[in-house]
């Protein structure tokens, strides 16, 4: 799938993906909101509004209210890529919650995944 399909996907349509991959691992779909929230500065009103929405990634991403500085202690390796490594800002983005949402289905701890 090339950047640009990834991009104007909605956030909606993956994110019970990452519930699902959450929960199959005794995990909460709570445990995934703190995630989102840790990252982007969401809150519940309005990731509510992105999944209602259908906001895609691109705007996601864009309109955050504040990507989390510790997001550069985020590092290793997501879908065959080291996240500290890729170039393009929004697929690393992406590819940062891909990589938190695979370390909370992997059992770790949530201060760790926080980075606290």
């Amino acid at each position: 799938m090339n950047n640009h399909k990834v991009f104007k996907m909605a956030f909606a349509s993956v994110y019970p993906h990452y519930i699902t991959k959450a929960e199959k691992k005794g995990r909460t779909k709570e445990d995934v909101d703190t995630i989102i929230f840790w990252l982007t500065g969401y809150n519940e009103t309005s990731l509510a509004q992105i999944l209602e929405n259908k906001t895609d990634f691109e705007s996601f991403f864009a309109e955050a209210p504040q990507i989390n500085p510790n997001v550069t202690k985020i590092t290793g390796v997501i879908c065959g890529y080291r996240v500290e490594e890729i170039e393009n800002p929004l697929m690393q983005q992406i590819r940062y919650l891909d990589k938190l949402i695979d370390e909370l289905a992997k059992g770790k701890a949530m201060e760790k995944i926080l980075r606290k």
